[in-house]
C-alpha cells in the first residue's frame, strides 16, 4: 500500500478510511459516524452527540488565555457542528 500523508489527504477522506469498515448496529443510531457529529435515537428521542477537539499549542496557549474563554471557545466549537 503506497503512504499518503495525512496533510494531502485531507480531514474527510482520512475520515473515510478510518470508517469504512465500521458496522452500525444499533437500531437507536439513526446517523452514524459523520464528521464530528452522530444522531441517535434512545427511547424515542432523537439526540445529536458533537465532540471537537482543542489541542493546547495549536488552538490555545494556557499561558495567557483565561479558562473561562477556553471553556467558551470549547462549547462554542462543538454546538456549531
Amino acid at each position: 500500500m503506497e503512504r499518503t500523508e495525512i496533510q494531502e489527504l485531507g480531514e474527510f477522506a482520512l475520515i473515510s478510511r478510518l470508517t469504512k469498515d465500521l458496522k452500525n448496529n444499533s437500531p437507536s443510531t439513526l446517523l452514524g459516524v459523520g464528521d464530528d457529529a452522530a444522531v441517535i435515537d434512545p427511547m424515542g428521542k432523537r439526540v445529536v452527540v458533537t465532540t471537537d477537539m482543542l489541542v493546547e499549542g495549536v488552538h490555545f496557549d494556557l499561558s495567557y488565555v483565561p479558562l473561562k474563554h477556553l471553556g467558551y471557545k470549547s462549547v462554542i466549537a462543538n454546538l456549531s457542528e
